[in-house]
């Protein structure tokens, strides 16, 4: 398959919500494939179809958890339901994240401690998937792409003026930015 470039901030197809897959085709198992060779030479373990600039409610997503279990899939019409996240400051260990459309930078942000993902595969198959911790993160995270956010738009201050700088200091946020994984050099996100 193809590795394809991952759009950065600004980009206007990442700031607007994605529309539901009607096709199941071999063109959306190709788009699929494609995004899964993306998120590994990212490399990043979650990649949302509008970060590689398709407009869909897809993403896909490989984790390994602390006891060494593989999570992974491709979520396509997702719904996502999540208990309220805790009420605290976000701790910047923790809780910090990263983003492929915001390359090489980590913020803290807070997020729900569960959630409940229902989707469909690549056959159209439903499925349910109830997550904690990070896999409840990841899915947090990529969901969020699809309804036109990035974990930057979710930081507190002092995180979303530092956040805020770095993207004017590198002229990110505006349309037209992307980075090509395997070709340039940032560390992982999601």
């Amino acid at each position: 398959m193809a590795v394809l470039p991952i759009r950065i901030s600004g980009d206007p197809v990442l700031h607007s919500p994605a529309l539901p897959v009607s096709e199941f085709d071999a063109e959306l198992r190709t788009l699929v494939a494609d995004m899964i060779d993306t998120m590994h030479e990212a490399p990043g373990v979650g990649l949302a179809a509008p970060q590689v600039g398709v407009p869909k409610r897809i993403f896909v997503f490989e984790f390994t958890d602390a006891d060494e279990v593989k999570h992974s899939g491709t979520a396509i019409n997702p719904v996502l339901l999540i208990s309220p996240p805790p009420v605290a400051d976000a701790d910047e260990t923790s809780d910090a994240e990263g983003c492929l459309s915001f390359p090489g930078e980590r913020f803290p942000v807070i997020r729900s401690s569960t959630a409940l993902l229902r989707a469909v595969d690549l056959d159209n198959k439903p499925f349910e998937i109830e997550a904690t911790g990070w896999l409840a993160r990841i899915f947090q995270h990529e969901y969020d792409h699809l309804d036109g956010y990035l974990y930057i738009d979710r930081l507190e201050f002092p995180y979303a003026k530092a956040a805020a700088k770095i993207a004017r200091k590198r002229s990110w946020g505006s349309p037209g930015k992307s980075w090509m994984p395997g070709v340039d050099t940032f560390d992982g996100g999601a």
